[in-house]
């Protein structure tokens, strides 16, 4: 990765202008990886925009990573910016309405910047940070940061914390480097504490209802993923009356603990009769094979792919995917 890696932050080093794209639907690694490296930019003087395809809002959950305002609408990203930089993305395709962005920078000239740590990657730009065996996106932009010599303030290492414990599972799968790195955040001044109870462990009221309807679907499957057993429900448009659609994701983390499941499943509905599947593993089956073959992506043990349908058609293609 080193020469990648130098020519990555040799490309940013002079920029003036830069955007910057998470994936639809951002998680705290895309977002926070995006957030960051934004905000070491603008602190350089360049301009900078964050953005995502969908939803129209940043979930409620990852706000507070964005102190200066740096996300904009898809109507306020240029047709064809000259730098840009597209981080946790596997493929062009996961930037949703936002994906045509790519092919016309790329056209007039611009320079298309992937930074990412899935498998998969399709190498969709004109230039990557692409290594696999990082737990998070936010470890890479770190690195840059680091090529860069940019400074390591605390919005900074928020952003970039907020990433490592959602990619990692809370640290579940962390390795004794993901330490060393958290170490590092925390002591350039991230409380661990309040920023995980904001990203993870504060919800409306009304949450409870969504869990208890979902919970209400579940149901076991104690043959499929190799006799493994699979545990899957759905969360439906009814169920986030007055929520957001961030407000769903917790419910992965509810049921991948049921002991007889090594397989978790949650289809979450986006807009009605499209929906986003949420994979989990323990430790043993690959998650990824599957969404990879369903259109979607990941990684080993956390993936996840689109489905249309009604609620039983997607449970229903859930489980026959995890029966062969």
């Amino acid at each position: 990765m080193g020469t990648d890696l130098a020519v990555a932050a040799e490309l940013l080093r002079s920029a003036t202008d830069v955007t910057l794209f998470a994936h639809v639907s951002p998680d705290a690694d895309a977002l926070g990886s995006a957030l960051a490296l934004g905000l070491a930019l603008r602190e350089r003087g360049a301009e900078v925009r964050v953005s995502f395809g969908f939803p129209a809002e940043v979930p409620r959950n990852l706000r507070g990573l964005d102190p200066v305002g740096l996300v904009v609408p898809v109507d306020q990203v240029p047709q064809a910016p000259p730098l840009l930089v597209v981080l946790d993305c596997a493929s062009e395709q996961r930037l949703g309405v936002l994906a045509d962005r790519v092919p016309a920078t790329i056209a007039a000239g611009g320079r298309v910047l992937v930074v990412d740590h899935h498998v998969r990657n399709t190498r969709f730009g004109t230039d990557h940070l692409l290594d696999e065996s990082a737990e998070a996106t936010a470890v890479l932009v770190l690195e840059l940061l680091d090529e860069l010599g940019a400074p390591l303030d605390e919005p900074i290492a928020r952003c970039l914390y907020a990433g490592l414990v959602s990619d990692t599972g809370s640290f579940r799968r962390a390795t004794p480097q993901t330490h060393q790195v958290a170490g590092r955040l925390i002591a350039a001044g991230v409380d661990p504490s309040a920023l995980a109870r904001e990203l993870m462990d504060a919800h409306p009221f009304a949450w409870l209802g969504l869990v208890s309807a979902a919970l209400s679907r579940a149901r076991l499957v104690p043959h499929a993923a190799g006799g493994r057993g699979l545990v899957l429900t759905a969360v439906a448009l009814s169920d986030l009356d007055g929520l957001g659609s961030e407000d769903a994701d917790s419910v992965v983390d509810l049921v991948r603990t049921v002991a007889e499941a090594e397989v978790a499943a949650v289809a979450k509905e986006l807009t009605p009769g499209h929906w986003s599947v949420s994979l989990r593993a323990v430790g043993v089956f690959d998650v990824r094979e599957v969404a990879a073959r369903l259109g979607g992506g990941g990684h080993r043990l956390a993936a996840g792919f689109p489905a249309t349908g009604s609620a039983e058609d997607v449970l229903g293609l859930i489980e026959r995917a995890f029966a062969q």
